[in-house]
């Protein structure tokens, strides 16, 4: 019987090893399985509270459809009753210009418009903004090779110009990845764009006949909002039904065993790794996991679903390259904060799902999100859950303040922007330090290279959201396919 070892209980550890378990029982064979999580509680990031008759997402509040890790996974584990839609009305986004929210006008896709009418009709543009936009039907193809990497800066400033970068692409981009353009990868974040401007020389022509045909490029505003989902409990819904998937899961030999069988998955809270060593000598090489408290567990194969730096940590005495490939990810710290609001304290008519916030405003939010707009049950009747983020890789230095001058701050800006001048009925903040991986130009090729160097150490996997996605339905596939990896390995 192969025990494997999996490092790390958020959203991609949990999905690697729901796969295991999954694997082994529809090929019959018994494994031992432990999840090692250093926090108190698996999930990760992934945190859901209720106060007070609100519901509070700490970490994210939902995921896209389109990428359907996530939503099939929800499903195995029949989870589908209890997803819910974004709510119908008032699906748009706002954009600070000049002190004020204003709509981002239909149509516009993150960094560039399919419809030119309600782009010409915008205030958030001056009019050599808008003119420059416009130029970009004539501008030809970027020459070069189809792999070369650029920033997300440079393509926008080349195709659309500084005003777009500045005023709508910057803290698009941003409130998804919380990244500097300049150094963000656009092979890495948005290739789609990069197949646009390769297939249709224009971005313009290309979303407009997307749309001409009834493609991706919707009448709503900012996001896609058709395609986000959450539960209608919160996003921490999956996450528990994960755990006790895992928790509960019985060997597929138990019904013709004579005796009574160990559960084959356990999970192993409050337990922080403090080394690794691989023994190569042998014929059926093996890891050794020495956590802190002093317990040493061998391993037939090893999954690590933990940040890259923590991995690089790890991994240092293993391989060296390994390990300084993983430390160079960078990782940005951000803060979510949950305000709750009687709806008359507010008044801004809410008439969507949030706001973003560009570099150049000088605020000290990046984003907005109107919480109990967007989806349903996240505040009581005659009440409002907002939900707002500070630092980034832009704004680091709000993360060193203390909590009291983080809220006054951010109070500051929400009165300017939505003349709310009474205190909240409460406000929480949630500091999640390191949590979000930049991905920098050349991410693509790093990230090769990493898995080139994994592949020469037996029964190794990495998973998270360091490599391919930061997204929920990313880092389940990314765990999935790294114990699909495992498996292989083992069979």
């Amino acid at each position: 019987m192969k025990r494997i070892v999996i490092i790390g209980g958020g959203i991609s550890g949990l999905a690697a090893a729901h796969q295991l378990l999954t694997q082994s029982s529809d090929a019959k064979q018994q494994i031992e399985l432990i999840l090692i999580e250093a926090g108190s509680h698996p999930g990760g990031i992934v945190q859901t509270d209720a106060h007070d008759g609100f519901l509070l997402e700490r970490g994210p509040d939902s995921f896209i459809s389109e990428k359907p890790a996530a939503l099939e996974l929800a499903k195995r584990l029949v989870l589908e009753s209890q997803l819910i839609q974004t709510n119908s009305q008032n699906r748009r986004s706002f954009v600070v210009s000049r002190g004020k929210l204003l709509p981002v006008p239909e149509g516009f896709q993150l960094i560039a418009p399919s419809r030119f009418s309600t782009f010409l009709q915008s205030d958030i543009f001056s009019w050599s903004g808008k003119a420059r936009i416009a130029l970009e039907l004539l501008l030809p193809r970027r020459s070069g090779k189809v792999e070369d990497d650029e920033s997300l800066a440079q393509f926008v400033r080349r195709r659309l110009g500084r005003e777009a970068l500045a005023r709508i692409a910057q803290p698009m981009v941003g409130g998804i990845y919380t990244a500097d353009p300049e150094l963000l990868s656009l092979r890495a974040t948005m290739p789609r764009f990069l197949e646009m401007e390769r297939e249709h020389r224009s971005l313009i022509l290309a979303m407009r006949r997307k749309r001409s045909v009834g493609g991706d490029a919707s009448d709503a505003s900012g996001a896609r909002y058709s395609l986000f989902l959450s539960f209608d409990r919160g996003m921490q819904v999956l996450t528990d039904a994960l755990a006790r998937a895992i928790a509960d899961f019985r060997s597929p030999l138990a019904e013709n065993s004579s005796g009574p069988l160990a559960p084959p998955a356990q999970i192993k809270l409050n337990t922080s790794v403090d080394s690794l060593t691989l023994n190569r000598e042998s014929d059926q090489p093996r890891w050794t996991i020495k956590t802190e408290s002093g317990e040493t567990i061998l391993a037939d194969a090893l999954l690590l679903a933990v940040p890259a730096f923590v991995s690089a940590r790890l991994l240092r005495k293993v391989d060296a390259q390994l390990a300084a490939e993983l430390s160079d990810i960078k990782y940005a710290s951000t803060a979510t904060i949950n305000f709750a609001y009687q709806r008359n304290d507010i008044p801004h008519a809410l008439d969507g799902f949030g706001f973003v916030v560009p570099f150049i405003e000088k605020q000290s939010l990046i984003a907005c999100t109107f919480s109990s707009q967007k989806f349903a049950g996240r505040a009581p009747a005659g009440h409002v859950l907002l939900r707002v983020f500070v630092g980034g890789a832009l704004q680091p230095q709000m993360l060193e303040l203390d909590d009291t001058e983080i809220l006054t701050r951010v109070r500051n800006d929400l009165r300017q922007l939505l003349g709310i001048v009474k205190a909240p009925l409460f406000a929480e903040v949630s500091r999640w330090q390191n949590s979000m991986p930049q991905y920098h130009v050349g991410h693509l090729d790093r990230v090769k290279r990493i898995d080139e160097i994994a592949l020469s150490l037996p029964g190794l996997a990495l998973a998270g959201n360091a490599y391919t996605g930061p997204g929920i339905p990313d880092c389940v596939r990314s765990g999935q396919e790294a114990a699909k990896k495992v498996w292989s390995l083992q069979s």
